[in-house]
């Protein structure tokens, strides 16, 4: 089916290419199959890959903290600080997605909330009874359902592995706060397991499957039958909540322009205006700038057709796009580009230098970008 559908989009493309430089010309020619085609490439090879790789380094996270806390060295220091931040990475690459199961079953606030309560964390460390707790066969479970957003996921295990942008000292390390991030982390994993099974569904590892039904973890659209790749793949079909498959395809772009305005109003926008200097993303491992730019990134795979080294732009918004208004899409991949050399142009680390220009032009980027993403989501429209 989908070799069928990677040759429609190719000869529709190719039927639909505009017989004028009118850039608000519209296709000919639209088909279901060439949008199944760019769907299923999206999940294929932007959502599945991505998610995939977040559950493998938040599990290998898990064991690399309880081999640090039986073994207090150096090396299992900078070894966990490694895994942590290859974990950190594919979560901030799926952050353009975080429609669906990230947001429904609220995983994303979960595991992704900042700043980090200090004052919360050091009541923790002096109650002997909660370290009891979470220190037990059900620490996961005890940290996911106890400790709150404000000492969850990534960043109390980066306050716990990190200072000033280094692996933190191993002598500066307690017991107790290795307990404190094998519970945490053995949540971490768990959310991003339910992330995975609930879009790649029996896909997934048998294993991650049946620690999601040990848990009782919801992995399917509203409680029923599909999860989320097959309730987007089978969008226009009953059963499925997008109603026609250009909602699908709409809603990968609403994904991308909630991403890029949350990483410029927000992530660098709060402190950079003053708002909020506080809310600084990642501070103890000083690696908000590269957070940024792998959200940046997200869109880049969203929109492009797949991760890199898996993408097919004949399958791609952009082709779509670009068949109906090549100038409209043009900018888009320029606003991309551009964002993304914008940040990487910001002054580091982030949070000792959230005043300077070079923050502003970042924040201005990613406001051009979510503006013409817009533009997208107008253009990509039944006909």
């Amino acid at each position: 089916m989908f070799m069928t559908a990677a040759v429609l989009l190719a000869l529709t493309l190719n039927s639909c290419k505009k017989s004028s430089n009118n850039s608000n010309s519209e296709p000919t020619t639209d088909t279901d199959a060439v949008k199944t085609a760019i769907i299923s490439q999206f999940l294929d090879h932007t959502v599945s890959p991505t998610y995939t790789k977040l559950a493998s380094y938040t599990d290998q996270l898990v064991n690399d903290l309880k081999a640090l806390k039986n073994d207090m060295t150096q090396a299992n220091v900078n070894t966990a600080c490694v895994t942590f931040l290859e974990a950190r990475k594919w979560w901030e690459m799926s952050e353009a997605f975080l429609f669906g199961a990230a947001s429904d079953f609220g995983i994303d606030p979960h595991i992704d909330s900042w700043p980090l309560d200090e004052d919360a964390f050091n009541n923790l460390m002096a109650s002997p009874s909660m370290i009891a707790a979470l220190d037990s066969e059900d620490g996961d479970i005890i940290a996911g359902e106890q400790l709150g957003n404000a000492l969850l996921g990534f960043h109390g295990i980066e306050y716990v592995l990190f200072r000033d942008g280094q692996p933190r000292n191993v002598a500066d390390l307690t017991n107790d706060d290795m307990i404190y991030a094998v519970a945490v982390s053995g949540d971490l994993r768990n959310r991003c397991f339910q992330l995975e099974v609930s879009w790649l569904g029996d896909n997934a590892p048998a294993s991650h499957v049946a620690l999601m039904e040990e848990l009782e973890f919801n992995t399917t659209v509203n409680g029923g039958d599909f999860s989320y790749s097959e309730n987007m793949q089978n969008a226009g079909k009953a059963g499925s909540t997008y109603v026609t498959l250009t909602q699908a395809l709409q809603a990968i772009l609403d994904g991308s322009i909630d991403i890029s305005d949350e990483v410029g109003t927000s992530k660098i926008g709060k402190p950079h205006t003053g708002e909020d200097p506080t809310y600084v993303e990642s501070p103890y491992s000083q690696k908000s700038i590269i957070d940024f730019y792998d959200n940046i990134t997200s869109i880049k795979n969203a929109y492009m057709g797949g991760n890199e080294g898996e993408r097919d732009e004949s399958k791609s918004l952009h082709a779509y796009v670009k068949n109906i208004d090549s100038q409209l899409d043009n900018r888009i991949v320029e606003a991309i580009e551009n964002a993304l050399v914008k940040i990487n142009n910001m002054v580091a680390p982030f949070v000792h230098n959230y005043t300077d220009p070079s923050a502003g032009e970042a924040m201005e980027a990613c406001q051009e970008l979510s503006d013409v993403l817009a533009e997208a989501k107008d253009a990509v429209k039944d006909i």
